[in-house]
């Protein structure tokens, strides 16, 4: 069973950000320096993770922006793929979201091409160009 909830003990922090480590840096190639940021100790942040049977699987994170609010960081351990983990995480992170920010100008995120397809059956479209962070190409994705 999958359950995703809104990390508030640093023990799941860590765990979250062991998630990232192992799809960001170490199977994508993403820099550390790039993954981790300001934002990740910023009180306006809010981290996420997504267990199955009580195993850490996925991880996310949000934040207000100027621009409204960014949904990022979403990431599932390749053994958990394909089992509706990611699609947990974004319900969660969305139902947070609305309820802590219902008056966001947008919400929105900078998605990665192989995992648009989940993001736009949660109703989110793309907008604009593709673009690369990271040497990984993304689109800006919007909720619609």
């Amino acid at each position: 069973m999958t359950t995703v909830f809104k990390i508030t003990d640093l023990r799941d922090l860590d765990a979250a950000f062991t998630i990232r480590e192992a799809v960001f840096v170490d199977e994508q190639k993403v820099p550390a320096d790039a993954e981790y940021d300001a934002h990740d100790r910023a009180p306006t942040t809010r981290h996420y993770l997504a267990q199955v049977d009580g195993q850490p699987a996925g991880a996310a994170r949000w934040r207000p922006t100027d621009n409204g609010v960014k949904m990022e960081r979403f990431a599932v351990l390749a053994s958990f793929r394909n089992q509706g983990v990611g699609e947990a995480l974004v319900h969660q992170v969305l139902a947070d979201v609305r309820a802590e920010a219902p008056d966001a100008a947008q919400v929105y995120m900078h998605a990665q091409l192989r995992a648009i397809p989940l993001y736009e059956r949660t109703g989110f479209q793309k907008v604009g160009e593709m673009f690369e962070e990271c040497d990984i190409q993304h689109y800006k994705m919007v909720l619609g």
